[in-house]
């Protein structure tokens, strides 16, 4: 199985338990399968695959989610098209 893994241990995602509802609109939205719903709350389920698309935060009617959207992966990607060196914005990783 395939799957992405952005920048290692610097996503900017982050989830405010107390101000969950669990409605689960982050898990409906999410592009990647980051968040999922367990027990009636949010759960980061795999954080390095988080893009920061900013989906879920924009999505998130109680405001429990909070990422700074187009800093990580975009950021990369971004900086490959203007011709700076830096980091690849990703990997595949190949269970």
């Amino acid at each position: 199985m395939n799957r992405f893994v952005y920048l290692p241990d610097v996503v900017s995602l982050q989830l405010n338990d107390n101000r969950c509802t669990g409605c689960g609109m982050c898990a409906i939205v999410c592009p990647h399968g980051v968040m999922t719903l367990e027990n009636g709350r949010a759960l980061i389920a795999d954080r390095d695959a988080c893009m920061e698309c900013g989906a879920c935060a924009r999505n998130c009617p109680a405001d429990a989610i909070a990422v700074q959207a187009g800093v990580g992966c975009a950021q990369a990607v971004i900086n490959a098209a203007l011709g700076r060196t830096g980091k690849a914005c990703c990997t595949i990783d190949r269970e």
